[in-house]
């Protein structure tokens, strides 16, 4: 720090650009959101996209472009894909913007207002109360009074002098003081608790898992199906060229789920941007995802449950002399102190104060712990700390002040005394108690709904603060916690151990430092829960990135909203609630949707396992797969993914997919070899056969796509109807673009096996539900009885 900068002027254009040449700016880090080129590379440059160009390839030097229709759909989810991630970009990006804070700076003797990230070394900045201290100075002129907590975890206040230190994060919370910067961008004290949690943490997503599990067992056995299918149909059946390989491309393209991926990207993007309508900044795609799992919220006191700021709880009147609420107004309008205590008092005594004469103001001073004034004809009234006012005489209020300090409060006193005060600004003899005021943390309005809200959810919630336990619990109690009682000091906790117990057993927590909160999210994880972390300081850092979604109040420190997932720029505790809906609405539409697109995708997969050891020409071309697709899965799933679902998540993702999709897939398996058996015996032809094969699967996913849209609505019983009235003018009225044979042409053997085909599909898709359900009560009857063993075991 250079000690010859002059206060007045501050910094020169040519000295602050010297500085920025050097590297010495207070540099942020870098927006999480990823650049357009990057977005367009990462939904372009995809394994499937890279397989649908190579099988588009193929289809065109066998010169069938008819079945080049799919590729048109590869390109159409691409595109669609990069747009709704390009909007959620420009979101979180404008957000970002918005909620980044500005401080006041003194160069070339002008005062100006500049965004955190374009300070630089020994710019005099000048704070005030409320304003957040940006980098690490030193106080060279004045004194304030700064709030720690979000460092600390403490919500005392302290007091600085000129030539004392500021750490970055810290709050102002009264005077004003022109300061130094001394240390800028990564070597600030919060940046270096900040460098703990930089690795790169990967979203606990269980549909990113489950996607990411499919993807890769279909990308592992694609590839040697079908080569083995080409080699079968080519030169085993000695099938023409043309139809192996539309054949094997078909297989193929069943076989992926590309739409998949774009659709939970396309739902996720739109939840963003939701979300972002309603002040809410979405960092990472799937903590929405996470956050509707959640089954343990973690809450810090400061700044969620409470608003930061103190209120007046209740006042008893201890002597009737005089009219407290005047006496108070009256000091209200004549102190004009700027701190937590003054502004409780001015909100909780709201009126016209007294025209009392005031001869005489003491101001209040973190070393006296009181202020006051004397006005004639009415003498002194002082409200401070009692201890500090009545000195020796304390004995006479203790017991009444103490049972409020056991319930968590903090006591203020109003006192009275008809002399004046002495000359050297000390208290006046023999000053009376007028009457006691308990003080508490103001609990935001909206926590009890909130917290209630989560209750009925069946989300548990544990309240976590470096403050007193006693007045955390009284916070807790105040806002609605049911066992707020059930709370631990854990300053005791001296081993990681006795930390990861006191997890299990307790609701609310004081005294805990930033490694204690980590530790308490990471036993609760290793407990099972999916755990979400509420945080506005620094010392919440290190706990928030141990979290499976973390989310930051906007009022809270940049390192904090850094680190965090969510972000609540309008710091509202009840924009939980809405990010929890729009989560289960993502997630269970998904969920939904995705049962559609892997019905599909095992259909095929088992199909051509099956013609590969039948020895048979695969029963499709790669357009009939596309018209399939597009009708029973494409447009639905999409309509469905935006659809309102409030309902909770329960269970597995993949386990519930996979439930959902077998059955359809063994009907369209069990329905299509029928039709070539059958075919086979009544000599019918390739395209006879293909053809009975595509209306059979094609309803066969439209009673699908009916059995997934329950409980129908008007918007639902229009998409089905016109899916279902689409499909049915495709093969009636352009038989030849999908290489059907027009009904006209149907011999009557083909139109009993369409009937049989038609008719058997409610039935088999009762039955296979029925032995896929079988096979699941099996299976969770042979785990249950393999813990119960395990347990056993450990118990002898």
């Amino acid at each position: 720090m250079e000690n010859n900068i002059n206060l007045e002027i501050g910094l020169t254009q040519a000295q602050v650009e010297e500085r920025i040449a050097d590297g010495k700016v207070n540099v942020q880090p870098q927006s999480k959101t990823k650049t357009i080129g990057r977005i367009i590379k990462d939904n372009s440059l995809t394994l499937f996209n890279m397989l649908n160009i190579i099988l588009a390839l193929m289809i065109i030097f066998v010169e069938s472009f008819q079945n080049l229709l799919f590729i048109n759909i590869v390109i159409i989810n691409t595109f669609i894909g990069i747009i709704q991630e390009i909007k959620a970009k420009k979101t979180i990006d404008k957000l970002s913007l918005i909620s980044q804070p500005h401080v006041s700076v003194l160069r070339d003797g002008k005062l100006e207002e500049i965004v955190f990230e374009k300070i630089v070394m020994d710019d005099i900045l000048i704070l005030k109360a409320g304003k957040q201290i940006p980098s690490d100075s030193q106080v060279v002129k004045g004194e304030i009074e700064v709030n720690e907590s979000l460092l600390t975890g403490e919500s005392d206040s302290i007091m600085k002098y000129e030539g004392d230190a500021l750490l970055s994060g810290s709050f102002v919370v009264s005077g004003q003081a022109t300061v130094q910067v001394t240390q800028v961008g990564l070597e600030n004290y919060a940046s270096k608790l900040v460098e703990a949690v930089k690795v790169a943490k990967k979203p606990n997503s269980e549909i990113m898992k489950a996607l990411g599990f499919i993807m890769k067992s279909i990308g592992i056995v694609i590839v040697p199906l079908g080569l083995l299918l080409l080699y079968k149909q080519l030169l085993v059946q000695n099938l023409p060229l043309q139809v192996s390989v539309t054949g094997t491309v078909a297989a193929l393209i069943g076989m992926i789920p590309a739409g998949l991926v774009l659709l939970t990207s396309v739902a996720l993007a739109v939840g963003v941007v939701r979300l972002g309508r309603h002040q809410t900044l979405v960092q990472e795609l799937y903590c929405i995802e996470t956050l509707a799992r959640v089954d343990v919220l973690c809450l810090d006191k400061t700044g969620t449950i409470t608003e930061g700021n103190m209120e007046v709880l209740s006042m008893e009147t201890i002597c009737h002399d005089k009219n407290p609420v005047q006496a108070i107004r009256a000091l209200i309008a004549n102190l004009k102190d700027d701190n937590a205590t003054y502004r409780a008092l001015s909100e909780s005594c709201q009126g016209e104060a007294p025209k009392w004469l005031c001869e005489r103001v003491i101001p209040f001073s973190s070393e006296r712990k009181w202020s006051g004034a004397f006005f004639a004809e009415q003498g002194t009234f002082v409200i401070g700390a009692p201890e500090f006012v009545l000195k020796e005489r304390y004995d006479e209020i203790k017991e009444k002040v103490e049972h409020y300090a056991s319930e968590g409060n903090r006591v203020l006193m109003l006192g009275y005394a008809k002399e004046p005060f002495k000359e050297d600004g000390s208290l006046p003899e023999n000053i009376k108690t007028i009457a006691l005021l308990p003080m508490g943390d103001k609990i935001r309005h909206e926590a009890k709904k909130t917290l209630e809200f989560f209750r009925n959810q069946g989300v548990d919630i544990k309240v976590i603060s470096g403050d007193n336990p006693i007045t955390v619990s009284q916070v807790a109690h105040r806002a609605g916690l049911l066992d707020w009682d059930n709370f631990v000091d854990a300053s005791t906790l001296t081993e990681d151990e006795d930390v990861h117990k006191a997890a299990q057993i307790y609701s609310v927590f004081g005294r805990v430092s930033p490694g204690q909160k980590r530790l308490l999210i990471e036993a609760l994880k290793n407990q099972g829960h999916t755990v979400a972390m509420t945080g506005d300081g620094v010392n919440d850092v290190l706990a928030l990135r141990e979290a499976d979604c973390s989310i930051a109040m906007a009022e809270g420190s940049d390192a904090v909203r850094q680190v965090s997932q969510l972000v609540l720029l309008d710091s509202n505790f009840a924009s939980f609630t809405r990010v929890l809906m729009e989560g289960r609405r993502v997630i269970n539409n998904i969920t939904r949707a995705a049962s559609l697109f892997l019905v599909k995708t095992m259909f095929s997969l088992m199909l051509a396992v099956i013609v590969i050891i039948a020895n048979e020409a695969y029963p499709f071309v790669p357009i009939q797969l596309t018209l399939i697709s597009a009708l029973t899965i494409g447009a639905p799933s999409v309509f469905l993914a935006l659809e309102p679902n409030k309902n909770r998540i329960t269970g597995n993702f993949l386990e519930k997919v996979l439930k959902k999709s077998l059955p359809g897939a063994l009907t369209v398996v069990f329905n299509v070899v029928l039709i070539m058996i059958v075919g086979s015996y009544l000599a019918l032809d390739h395209q006879q056969i293909s053809t009975l094969a595509v209306i059979s699967t094609g309803l066969i996913g439209l009673v699908i796509l009916f059995r997934v849209s329950q409980p129908l609505d008007n918007k639902r019983w229009a998409l089905f109807f016109t899916m279902t009235v689409s499909f049915l003018c495709c093969v009636l009225f352009l038989e030849d673009f999908f290489f059907l044979v027009p009904i006209q042409d149907f011999l009557p053997a083909m139109l009993i096996v369409l009937g049989i085909t038609i008719l058997d599909i409610y039935p088999l898709l009762r039955i296979f539900s029925w032995i896929v359900d079988q096979i699941e009560r099996l299976l969770n009857r042979h785990q249950k009885e393999k813990r119960m063993a395990k347990a056993t075991v450990l118990e002898k």
